[in-house]
């Protein structure tokens, strides 16, 4: 079974001149036409609470991306003066299990991992989903992708797929490889061309920062989205996957 994946920074659904761009990346998400859609810096709250107001300020912004496309799962990351924000998974597949952990390593940034369990199907495996949103200083990123690979020794069986995508922040590569030798797992573009995607800035992308790292599954395809409006809508471009999920062995035999 082939399914479809992204991930999205949406820079808290406001482009890099602070402007509110929530129906432009609608329509973006759309675009892409994914099953399963990781994303980064969601507000969890309204911006406002006018009835006049448009829809996209009136409902918490992982809803109104969802809107009838998608299930939608929530994990708050940080609090903030105007309400809190955090991670969100958007997925085709009835999502049967979520957990948000703070992995946050110092006080001065809050940060979350929302693992969500997937149910792709009869005769298929159920597929965990980590969305993660890592810090910005080496230090703290050691101690919360420790903090990940603990998550996914303890809670997930070795024979089920698992998909880890989101912004890692991660430009000189260091938990690049820690994560690919403690999980076994593969960067989707290392896997297609050879090394992580460049994501950032999106208008002239230059660091790695955004990933999408799979196990138990085969990867067909990976690809950059450098959409014209891309920089109006996010500081991040995004990424996606074509993968394969192979049916449960018991099912085939």
């Amino acid at each position: 079974m082939l399914l479809s994946v992204a991930t999205y920074n949406i820079h808290k659904g406001v482009s890099h001149l602070r402007r509110p761009k929530m129906p432009e990346l609608r329509d973006h998400l759309r675009a892409l036409d994914a099953d399963v859609v990781f994303l980064q810096e969601v507000r969890g709250t309204p911006s406002k609470v006018s009835k006049r107001s448009a829809l996209s300020e009136r409902v918490p912004q992982y809803e109104y991306l969802a809107d009838a496309y998608w299930f939608t799962a929530y994990g708050k990351n940080a609090e903030a003066q105007r309400g809190h924000h955090g991670n969100a998974l958007l997925s085709r597949y009835p999502i049967v299990y979520q957990e948000n952990e703070d992995i946050s390593a110092h006080w001065l940034e809050q940060r979350g991992l929302l693992h969500c369990v997937l149910n792709t199907g009869k005769a298929m495996p159920r597929l965990h989903c980590l969305n993660v949103h890592l810090g910005l200083f080496e230090r703290w990123r050691r101690k919360q992708l420790a903090a990940m690979v603990a998550r996914v020794e303890a809670l997930i069986p070795p024979d089920e797929p698992l998909l880890i995508a989101g912004d890692f922040n991660d430009w000189h590569r260091k938990g690049h490889r820690y994560l690919c030798d403690a999980l076994r797992a593969t960067d989707v573009f290392s896997t297609t061309q050879g090394k992580p995607a460049r994501t950032f800035p999106s208008f002239l992308p230059f660091l790695p920062l955004d990933r999408i790292y799979v196990r138990g599954l085969d990867v067909r395809s990976a690809r950059i989205h450098y959409a014209q409006r891309s920089p109006r809508v996010s500081d991040h471009a995004a990424l996606s996957a074509e993968l394969e999920i192979i049916p449960c062995r018991s099912a085939s035999g």
